[in-house]
């Protein structure tokens, strides 16, 4: 080899290691594989159904609030969030739907009143978060069990199962890391933390995507059901996708939101930004990006006219709520409505977390047609919905 094959060589080694080391960096190895042999879902002829959910990390007390910042934050959002979203509809004259995760260790009864009182109007529902660190199994129980009545018995929050009567949640994990899923085993402690949110009535995770957190699964893009390994942490790295016909299998059924690459908007003009479905004011949710979570096009197997879009973020945080609660997610709607609700190619539905998983179990059992019809199909509607929830509509 001459000196000039020499140095082409040694400046391609030069790149491809700078380029896995910005990969590593980012934790991209998680994920990137599957990324590039994922296939695009086939075109359906039928109009695509778009279920749009919008998930909310919702920390009253992030950063160590006091008592009447918390109040500022809480009314904020019953205020304006209720302003926005009564100016948009989607194919079903429902307004968009926010579903509050709401952290267990920041419970306030005024808090929760307030954002049960929103919800009972018809814009929302309120699910589980919890931030816990070098936990135990009995202790886990204890909180999610309690929290889960007080959530139901004093502000009409989560459903009861039709055919059990247990109550049912939704859940996000604090600090991403569900199943002890961090290398270093902070913000968990659990290595059988899917059983344990199976037998305490959990019918989801919604956590995911993560990336560039190191608690970032293999999976992505995907809806699908995870088997526990107590042995081990991150159980939920791989599972078996919920498919048309199939049946639910393993410990928990996993919603993941899209996740990819931004060639957009790149890094130092070169490198593109990891596109993980985060709503903030650092990333706005442009025309662009709605139309990149619609394209890749999350699905139940042998449903892919059915597509499913759940985007989250950190709403209580005061240099994201103007992104929030004003022009760009007002915006946000407005291209959604334009772009994905024309009745013949597209169809949008605004859907809760809950909704979201029933039109999901809905696909699994092989029924057609309007998904919307579907947004109660196992569980129905909690409590604090019963007096006005549809009343937005």
């Amino acid at each position: 080899m001459g000196w000039v094959g020499l140095s082409l060589l040694l400046a391609a080694l030069s790149t491809a290691y700078a380029v896995w080391r910005l990969l590593r960096a980012r934790n991209m190895q998680l994920w990137i594989g599957s990324y590039l042999r994922r296939r695009a879902p086939r075109v359906s002829d039928r109009p695509v159904h778009v279920m749009f959910c919008f998930v909310d990390h919702f920390e009253p007390m992030w950063h160590g609030a006091d008592l009447p910042v918390q109040r500022a934050r809480v009314d904020r959002w019953c205020n304006d969030y209720r302003a926005m979203a009564s100016r948009h509809r989607d194919a079903d004259g429902r307004p968009p739907q926010h579903s509050f995760f709401y952290p267990e260790e920041e419970y306030a009864e005024e808090h929760l009143d307030k954002l049960a009182a929103l919800c009972a109007d018809g814009y929302g529902e309120i699910e589980i978060h919890l931030h816990h660190d070098n936990d135990t199994e009995a202790n886990f129980r204890e909180c999610i069990t309690r929290f889960g009545h007080v959530l139901h018995e004093r502000h009409g929050a989560l459903p009861r199962d039709p055919v059990t009567g247990e109550l049912r949640f939704g859940f996000i994990h604090g600090n991403w890391s569900l199943d002890n899923s961090r290398g270093d085993g902070r913000w968990c402690g659990i290595n059988n933390e899917l059983v344990l949110l199976r037998e305490l009535g959990c019918y989801a995770d919604f956590t995911l995507p993560s990336a560039p957190s190191d608690t970032q699964t293999r999976t992505i893009n995907s809806i699908y059901y995870a088997t526990d390994d107590p042995s081990r942490p991150k159980s939920h790295d791989t599972g078996v996708p919920v498919r048309v016909g199939g049946a639910a299998s393993g410990d928990l059924m996993l919603v993941q939101g899209p996740l990819g690459l931004n060639w957009r908007e790149r890094r130092m003009g070169v490198m593109p930004r990891i596109e993980n479905a985060d709503v903030r004011r650092s990333c706005p949710p442009t025309p662009a990006r709605v139309d990149a979570w619609v394209r890749t096009g999350v699905h139940v197997e042998g449903r892919p006219e059915w597509v499913f879009v759940k985007v989250h973020t950190h709403g209580t945080q005061e240099h994201d709520m103007d992104t929030l609660l004003g022009a760009p997610v007002d915006a946000m709607h407005a291209h959604l409505e334009r772009q994905y609700n024309d009745g013949t190619r597209h169809v949008l539905h605004y859907v809760t977390a809950r909704e979201l998983y029933n039109i999901v179990k809905a696909a699994e059992a092989g029924l057609e047609g309007d998904p919307g019809q579907y947004r109660d199909h196992v569980l129905p509607a909690p409590p604090s919905s019963w007096a006005g929830g549809r009343a937005a509509s």
